[in-house]
């Protein structure tokens, strides 16, 4: 699940079918505007962080399944906040990931051809995961036995 405030999904699907995301121009006293221009010039001076303001990722990761045969789950758990020289967490969970299959490609460990859904690099989950760590981003594990 992503944390949001109630009622975010039915303000943002009521955005959308309105008409408020498309890329297609309207007519606006003769002159085409893309009403996704206007949205974006409207919405993110609202989303911009407070000066000294940090924003944070919570993630928690739940996985059951079976292990050597027998029930077992996994919980990963992720606190990340914006680092000490100004870098995002979102900018830090997600960009760090995408830079870590970026180097497992060009070093030819992950040759999978073509676009890999992430359930493809769950055999390099921990070259990935000490990446992330080398940058700060640490998930801590708990796991169980049933």
């Amino acid at each position: 699940k992503t944390l949001r405030y109630p009622g975010t999904i039915e303000y943002l699907r009521g955005l959308r079918e309105t008409g408020f995301f498309s890329y297609e121009p309207v007519d606006i006293k003769g002159v085409p505007v893309r009403p996704i221009d206007v949205t974006a010039q409207l919405l993110f001076p609202k989303w911009k962080l407070k000066p000294g303001e940090r924003e944070f990722t919570v993630m928690r990761i739940r996985i059951s399944g079976e292990e050597n045969g027998k029930p077992k789950t996994y919980e990963y758990q992720l606190l990340d906040r914006t680092d000490s020289r100004g870098t995002l967490s979102m900018a830090r969970t997600t960009g760090y990931t995408c830079t870590a299959v970026a180097h497992l490609v060009a070093e030819g460990i992950y040759c999978q051809p073509g676009i890999s859904p992430p359930e493809f690099l769950g055999r390099h989950f921990a070259e990935v995961n000490t990446y992330l760590q080398d940058r700060g981003v640490i998930y801590q594990v708990a796991s169980e036995n049933k």
